[in-house]
């Protein structure tokens, strides 16, 4: 049974009075989300978003089926949920590389998909943040303390795309 309590924006549960609502709105630079859906090529094969890729370096070495079926899956949600239900059977290493993986796998949806690549640009210097309310690692988290390391790949990509335009 999901929780649904637990996806409502706080914001806009004190902004609406009516309670039992599921709100969703694509902001601006949802491109950047590794739940969206740009597709790219990584490593000869075809992933429908940077989450599927992501959820499935874990295990293409030690439990290929696994990252297959992920692979395969229909939605970013479900490859998430079945990496974390065979954790058991991931590289051992995950924790070491997972950092340069995701950086590896935002350049190939970088370097496929012209309109991130626009979007990306777009933001100037801007600080950009994964502003999840759940994850710390990733995201700002909960506290809006969090490490924010996808925010850090996407500006550190924005840098380096900018040096090659200035080369140009």
């Amino acid at each position: 049974m999901i929780i649904l309590d637990c996806y409502r924006d706080l914001w806009l549960a004190d902004n609406i009075k009516e309670q039992k609502f599921i709100g969703f709105y694509p902001r601006e630079f949802f491109c950047f989300d590794n739940f969206s859906s740009f597709g790219f090529i990584y490593r000869g094969i075809k992933y429908p978003t940077v989450e599927h890729a992501y959820q499935a370096m874990k295990f293409v070495d030690t439990a290929p089926e696994i990252a297959m079926q992920i692979t395969e899956c229909l939605s970013a949600d479900q490859a998430k949920r079945i990496a974390f239900a065979n954790q058991d059977k991931q590289r051992k290493d995950w924790k070491v590389v997972n950092v340069s993986i995701m950086e590896e796998l935002l350049i190939a949806k970088l370097e496929q998909n012209p309109y991130v690549k626009q979007k990306l640009l777009e933001t100037k210097d801007y600080i950009i943040c994964e502003d999840s309310p759940k994850d710390d690692f990733w995201g700002i988290g909960p506290n809006r303390d969090g490490r924010n390391e996808l925010g850090k790949l996407w500006m550190k990509l924005r840098n380096e795309l900018k040096d090659q335009t200035e080369k140009k």
